[in-house]
């Protein structure tokens, strides 16, 4: 592989079931790498405890789900959008009960965990779902949970892969999460030598994550106002809103009801929310 791209059958939007089931019909799946990455099987192995739940979103051919059941993990779940994968997937485990196979969206996905493992999910989504990403990941985690694995720190001139940058991530993350690692890669493959951060970030259980769905805001000018308005609610640690303008995180010691936003909101009539269950 002489360069990180998708390799995709078709770059057309949306990135719904149809388009990735299409990369794997297809076998347009360029960013596969084959086998697990390095720097995900060299954090497996320093992982002690066996008994942890473990959750890999976005899975694709889950070469990570594999050496955790080689490494002795038997409690695995995966996931994945694409049928036609996840039919794959229940073929090559299907003499295991220690990983569970889902075929569906991520974000309703519902369940607790300790560990959650990431490897091109993240760059895969539309980078105004990010805020979103980081209230499920939030949700997901039991009491001090962990999500870890590998971030892009470079962008890319055809999408998907999404790219980003250290400096979004920790203004992404870091009221939601305690960073325990963030940093260059040492051990990436060759191809994303020097592009990759590998990350380990833990759940700050004593924050609440809330997301919400918005209409009606139509600017960046309107986004700065709300989110005065909404940071200046008791107990609001950090708000964001997407680049879209229609998904609305709130991080806060006690929970913000629906009613306090709605009431924040009132001063413009176009304006409407509602929570993201």
């Amino acid at each position: 592989m002489e360069d990180i791209t998708c390799c995709v059958k078709s770059c057309e939007k949306p990135l719904d079931q149809s388009y990735w089931d299409l990369q794997y019909q297809s076998e347009t799946t360029g960013w596969d790498l084959g086998t697990i990455s390095p720097p995900i099987k060299a954090y497996v192995d320093q992982l002690k405890d066996t008994t942890i739940s473990v959750l890999i979103p976005g899975c694709g051919n889950t070469y990570e789900a594999e050496y955790l059941l080689e490494k002795g993990f038997a409690n695995i779940t995966v996931i994945d959008i694409a049928p036609t994968l996840v039919e794959k997937l229940k073929e090559k485990f299907k003499n295991t009960t220690a990983i569970r196979i889902i075929q569906g969206d991520f974000f309703e996905h519902k369940g607790s965990y300790d560990l959650i493992l990431e490897q091109t999910f993240f760059c895969a989504l539309p980078p105004q779902m990010r805020q979103k990403y980081v209230w499920k990941m939030h949700h997901l985690l039991s009491k001090n949970g962990k999500i870890a694995g590998l971030l892009f720190n470079r962008s890319f001139e055809v999408s998907p892969p999404f790219g980003g940058s250290k400096t979004e991530y920790e203004q992404l993350f870091s009221e939601a999460f305690h960073f325990k690692i963030l940093e260059t890669s040492y051990n990436s493959v060759t191809p994303r030598a020097q592009s990759e951060l590998f990350f380990v970030f833990e759940k700050k259980s004593e924050v609440i994550v809330q997301c919400f769905a918005l209409s009606g805001i139509t600017c960046s000018n309107c986004t700065k106002t709300v989110l005065q308005k909404i940071g200046a609610i008791t107990g609001v640690i950090n708000a964001q809103i997407n680049s879209t303008f229609t998904d609305l995180i709130v991080m806060s010691t006690n929970e913000i009801s629906l009613g306090q936003l709605k009431e924040v909101l009132a001063y413009e009539p176009e304006y409407s929310i509602a929570l993201v269950d």
